[in-house]
């Protein structure tokens, strides 16, 4: 092996924390766009999912695609000749990216020689376990150890700010037909920006809720996340929240703060800017004690609405 590995990373998370080390990846996956130069890269694997559909379509091509093998298939032309050192896959969703069971059967397929890193984040600092391991594997030791503090101490300046704050009840949705709670590093997350997040477990598993629980649940913040939607792709499919009965009695959407937010780059990208995703967080949650989100990242889905009592 080389002193540089050739790299090929199969979700966004781990081509982020790759380049964020100083190593750029030989092939990524067909998701991965940042930095934007990642783009640009050969992808090794393609969908079985349109990703354009809307929330309930893909759901459906879900469900159809893993009873027909598989979401992800892997272009085994394009991985042999990416000549891999290292594989960088992942085993915590079969719908996030392929997974690692897929590549290693491909790795055999072609008799590679190389190595496959599986990374199963389910909390923050399991991701910041990610950056220490790979980093290791990638020979950049040093790398990790600078980009770890630099992390640390961003999470820690969160902490302390909102250690003294009341903690409104937040709800974060990564889908929207079928509602989904967010779950993993999400409620650890909301609870160090300040929130109280009673629908999920920390790093429990995101799974489908009956629109009964959220209304009962009433979130005071409400963020709307689908998994591998950017803003404008959430926004264009927000009826499928906004239609529901009882939406526009939320105190969420009743007092301003239901929020869209990028969850195709932040909330659902388990990589380095999961710290960057909390700082938005802590900004939703509580706006007078922290720096409002960057407009690319997250949107208010309105003003507070009135009551006839508004107006004695």
């Amino acid at each position: 092996m080389s002193d540089t590995p050739r790299v090929v990373t199969l979700l966004p998370s781990a081509t982020e924390l790759v380049y964020a080390l100083g190593v750029e990846p030989v092939a990524t996956s067909h998701e991965c766009d940042y930095p934007p130069e990642a783009a640009a890269l050969p992808a090794v694997n393609r969908s079985n999912v349109d990703p354009e559909a809307s929330p309930a379509s893909i759901d459906e091509q879900v469900v159809q695609a893993e009873q027909a093998g598989g979401v992800y298939e892997i272009d085994l032309a394009a991985l042999e000749r990416a000549d891999p050192d290292i594989v960088v896959s992942q085993g915590i969703c079969d719908v996030c990216a392929v997974d690692a069971v897929l590549v290693r059967e491909a790795v055999d397929e072609l008799g590679l020689d190389c190595e496959v890193l599986t990374t199963d984040p389910h909390s923050l600092e399991d991701v910041f376990d990610d950056v220490e391991r790979i980093g290791a594997a990638l020979g950049r030791e040093a790398a990790a150890t600078e980009l770890l503090a630099d992390l640390r101490s961003r999470v820690e300046a969160v902490r302390e700010r909102a250690v003294d704050l009341d903690r409104p009840r937040v709800a974060v949705l990564d889908w929207t037909d079928p509602v989904m709670v967010a779950g993993h590093w999400v409620p650890g997350l909301v609870e160090t920006a300040g929130g109280a997040y009673g629908l999920e477990e920390p790093e429990g598993r995101s799974r489908p809720r009956e629109w009964s629980e959220i209304r009962e649940y009433d979130p005071e913040v409400l963020v709307v996340a689908p998994c591998g939607f950017g803003l404008d792709q959430t926004l264009e499919h927000l009826d499928t929240l906004t239609e529901r009965e009882g939406w526009a009695d939320l105190t969420a959407v009743r007092e301003g703060r239901a929020y869209a937010m990028d969850g195709h780059h932040y909330v659902n990208r388990p990589g380095p800017r999961l710290v960057e995703t909390l700082e938005y967080l802590a900004g939703v949650i509580h706006p007078e004690r922290f720096d409002a989100p960057a407009d690319e990242a997250v949107r208010s889905l309105g003003r507070p609405a009135r009551h006839p009592s508004d107006d004695d």
